[in-house]
């Protein structure tokens, strides 16, 4: 059945944000930050389910280790922040009609992908059995998505609409999300820039905190405008094929994802403020990384549903089967 557009709008002028003006991602150009809400998320693997997981090694091998630099801010209090900012924009969002309901076909579509993926994720981040997960959808033609510290997720509808986004590909762009709070990316990058501004001084009352706690808490209204590097990026390009490849969605869906990205870039610089790998370039990592994935993808549980998108031009969504 087709949803009512008039209940949630699909063109709401949304705050702009800048935590990856940075990034290449066309998703995350236009505005760039993460929000969502709703739903918590459960699901968990069975013991041997996720110790069989754990046992493959898929693409851990190239990733780095956790950074020293995320020690210098507590994990607790970036997702705290998190978790205020993003309230406060969906709150905005909702003002405007521009927080799609849980009836939403789209939203649907969003969490059960986001259920397949969720449950990997604590092999990559302990944290992450912690974490209240919520997703949401807003009424934005942004190309955009992200996933804020603590399990936020947020998709924009332009970036459903405009790209055409098969199922494969969402949970690309979802792993990815995923991946920068599993991988802490905000908090490390909070880290530096803590250690920058106090000082080599501060760093020797790293474990009893002190004036770094509260540098930490005035650094929390700075989530929006985080900028993720090119390092960030590649990693998070990485451990999301992963995570997308558990979850029984094809890994090898960034090449179409990423020509579908170029195509809608057309006429933004190739490397995209010049901190992250052109799409080709990315293209040709991911191609790289799929003989690694791939047996993963094969081996996994494969989702019961599909999903269409919505009419492009933000007409009434298609749902499920």
């Amino acid at each position: 059945m087709k949803a009512d557009p008039t209940l949630f709008r699909t063109d709401a002028a949304l705050p702009a944000t800048a935590h990856h003006a940075s990034c290449a991602c066309p998703w995350h150009v236009q505005h760039s930050r993460r929000l969502f809400t709703g739903l918590l998320l459960g699901t968990a693997l069975p013991a041997w389910a996720q110790e069989k997981s754990e046992r493959d090694d898929g693409l851990r091998g190239d990733v780095g280790r956790e950074s020293k630099f995320t020690r210098l801010v507590p994990a607790e209090q970036v997702e705290a922040a998190a978790t205020q900012q993003y309230a406060q924009l969906l709150q905005q969002a909702r003002k405007q009609n521009a927080l799609a309901p849980d009836s939403h076909p789209q939203l649907q579509r969003l969490r059960y992908i986001s259920e397949r993926l969720i449950p990997r994720a604590a092999s990559w981040n302990s944290r992450a059995k912690q974490w209240r997960w919520e997703v949401n959808l807003l009424g934005s033609k942004a190309l955009n998505a992200f996933c804020m510290p603590g399990g936020k997720i947020a998709f924009f509808h332009g970036l459903l609409s405009q790209l055409q986004l098969n199922d494969d590909e969402v949970a690309t762009i979802m792993g990815h999300e995923m991946a920068h709070a599993l991988r802490e990316h905000a908090r490390e990058r909070m880290g530096k820039t803590a250690a920058t501004r106090l000082g080599a001084g501060a760093l020797s009352a790293l474990f009893g905190l002190g004036n770094l706690g509260d540098a930490a808490l005035n650094m929390g209204a700075q989530l929006l405008t985080l900028k993720f590097g090119r390092e960030d990026e590649s990693e998070a390009d990485i451990v999301g094929m992963e995570l997308a490849a558990r979850a029984g969605y094809d890994p090898g869906a960034g090449v179409t994802l990423w020509q579908k990205m170029l195509k809608a870039s057309q006429g933004a610089p190739p490397e995209f403020m010049s901190t992250h790998p052109a799409g080709a370039t990315r293209i040709k990592d991911i191609q790289s990384k799929l003989p690694k994935v791939q047996p993963i993808y094969e081996r996994a549980d494969k989702p019961e549903r599909n999903f269409g998108p919505p009419e492009k031009g933000g007409a009434a969504p298609q749902g499920g089967r």
